[in-house]
């Protein structure tokens, strides 16, 4: 292989650390009925992840395991032209008030049908047959990006660690979801 053609041979997938790095506005949203802010353990890890990324915190709150609750903090986030990405942890399992993709499918306007398959792969290393008990969720409501990811502190562990700190790095190539936020369109290409 000559040097020509080694520079033109696709690199393996990952950060690059010569490129720039462009931080997104972030929203960490817990859907609970029993948590607070001083047990939200989940809500605060992806809170404290994200920001020890680079992201900034654009907002966080929790809401009751409500239909009408988390749909109306989410329109809000998805109407504030100052949120890049929502985060959700919470309501995505089987139990009876469990109504996270409920509540925010129909406000879709795409759905990321890759995030559940790579979330259940990466959560597959920790938890085993048991990923098959959550109902994680991505898609785009307008120009906002949405993660529904369940609501223990281990999911959201992995969640972040193995899947949402490579796609929210501009960095990381071929291609990372930066790219498709408005403001960063033409920047990360």
């Amino acid at each position: 292989m000559t040097v020509a053609d080694a520079a033109r041979a696709p690199k393996a997938p990952g950060i690059h650390p010569g490129l720039p790095f462009h931080p997104l506005s972030i929203a960490v949203l817990t859907i609970s009925d029993t948590r607070t802010e001083e047990t939200d353990t989940s809500g605060g890890l992806l809170a404290d992840r994200l920001q020890a990324s680079g992201h900034r915190l654009a907002a966080r709150a929790i809401v009751a395991d409500e239909v009408d609750a988390i749909r109306a903090r989410i329109r809000a986030w998805a109407d504030d032209p100052g949120i890049d990405v929502i985060l959700t942890t919470g309501g995505t399992g089987f139990a009876p008030r469990d109504v996270t993709p409920e509540a925010v499918r129909p406000l879709l306007a795409r759905e990321m049908d890759g995030f559940p398959v790579v979330f259940h792969q990466a959560s597959q290393a920790t938890v085993g047959v048991s990923t098959l008990q959550s109902r994680a969720l991505a898609g785009q409501i307008g120009e906002t990006f949405i993660f529904c990811v369940p609501g223990s502190t281990g999911a959201c562990r992995d969640a972040w660690d193995l899947v949402l700190a490579l796609e929210f790095d501009s960095r990381f190539k071929p291609c990372s979801l930066v790219g498709q936020v408005p403001r960063y369109r033409g920047v990360c290409a």
